[in-house]
C-alpha cells in the first residue's frame, strides 16, 4: 500500500453488496438458531455467536466465489 492508503475503513467495493451481505447475515444467523437483535445493533451480542455467523458468511461466499471460477474456466466439480 502506498502512503496515505488506509485499508481500515470497511467500506465495500460494490455498494449494492451490502444489501446482499445484509440479508445473508439474516439467513446464517437463523441457520445457526441465533437471533440478531431487532434494531440491528450487535454489540451486546456473545463474541462466539458473532464470530460463528462471521466464520460461516465467509466459508459462503469461498463457496460461491469457487463455483463461479469454476464456471468461467469450464470446470465442472
Amino acid at each position: 500500500m502506498g502512503a496515505g492508503q488506509s485499508r481500515s475503513s470497511n467500506q465495500l467495493v460494490v455498494p449494492q453488496a451490502n444489501q446482499a451481505l445484509d440479508q445473508l447475515k439474516y439467513e446464517v444467523a437463523q441457520e445457526l438458531g441465533i437471533q440478531i437483535p431487532q434494531d440491528g445493533y450487535m454489540g451486546y451480542m456473545a463474541t462466539r455467536d458473532a464470530g460463528a455467523i462471521g466464520g460461516h458468511i465467509t466459508r459462503r461466499l469461498v463457496q460461491i466465489a469457487e463455483q463461479t471460477i469454476a464456471g468461467q474456466s469450464g470446470q465442472a466439480r
